[in-house]
């Protein structure tokens, strides 16, 4: 069941506290304390009320064929500036495997043909962007739990990271490569799911061709396109800035509930 307008009121005006807390506060804490931190502590209060009000299995809204946006804009990158991409585009994705290994007991390397051999979900739900539009679409894939089911996680296992093909900056140390990551929580909602499939054809490149994460109940840029591979981990101290993700470690929210 969805949130009814009176929660997503209180949620949202729980978000515009928030930042009044931390605007109200910028003066503060420049003379010693830390603006970031705040922030962060601001995410984690609009996380566990969230959860609080919606509960971990409340699911997104899902529409109908008939409310099927006739233009659905591409987020992020159209086509990846690489290679091994192009690459694998030309041959089809015959060759493309998604790797999924960290804190698993069994590591998985997946074609696509495999993947689309589990029991799939189809879901139409709304793709809301942090610039601002909104488009509905439907969508295909696999659960994200099924795989981590088949992988098996570890002890100690606690978030789920993305690696994708798409470099939106050249850097040295890799810093420059989309990831993003979820929680256990979100990966194993039930609309958590790895999609190959858009408005009943294969996904198209511009849209994260061939594998794509759709976790409903956050804002688009969480959304990863252009799956490599996925990472089971403990803490993401070991990646580039550690908040969790390409936009994240340039200030983004980690958490994008919506």
């Amino acid at each position: 069941m969805t949130l009814d307008n009176s929660r997503r009121r209180f949620l949202r005006s729980l978000a515009l506290g928030g930042s009044a807390l931390a605007l109200a506060s910028c003066d503060r804490l420049a003379q010693g304390g830390s603006f970031d931190a705040l922030l962060r502590e601001t995410e984690k209060l609009t996380l566990r009320a969230q959860r609080a009000l919606q509960g971990r299995h409340a699911l997104a809204k899902e529409y109908t064929e008939a409310d099927l946006s006739p233009v659905f804009r591409a987020n992020g990158t159209q086509m990846p500036d690489s290679d091994e991409y192009a690459s694998l585009l030309e041959n089809h994705f015959a060759d493309w495997r998604l790797k999924v290994d960290g804190l698993v007991q069994h590591p998985q390397s997946i074609s696509l043909d495999e993947l689309k051999r589990f029991a799939s979900r189809t879901q139409i739900t709304r793709h809301d962007c942090v610039e601002g539009w909104s488009a509905i679409g439907k969508w295909q894939g696999v659960p994200l739990g099924r795989i981590l089911d088949v992988a098996g996680l570890k002890p100690g296992a606690r978030y789920v990271v993305f690696h994708c093909a798409d470099e939106l900056e050249q850097t040295l140390d890799g810093s420059g490569r989309y990831y993003e990551s979820i929680d256990l929580v979100d990966a194993y909602h039930p609309q958590t799911i790895l999609a190959y499939g858009m408005n009943g054809k294969d996904l198209p490149v511009a849209h994260g061709a061939p594998l794509r994460l759709r976790v409903e109940r956050q804002l688009g840029y969480k959304q990863a396109k252009y799956l490599m591979r996925i990472e089971v981990v403990d803490s993401f101290a070991a990646f580039f800035g550690g908040k969790g993700g390409y936009w994240e470690d340039r200030g983004y929210e980690w958490y994008g509930g919506i």
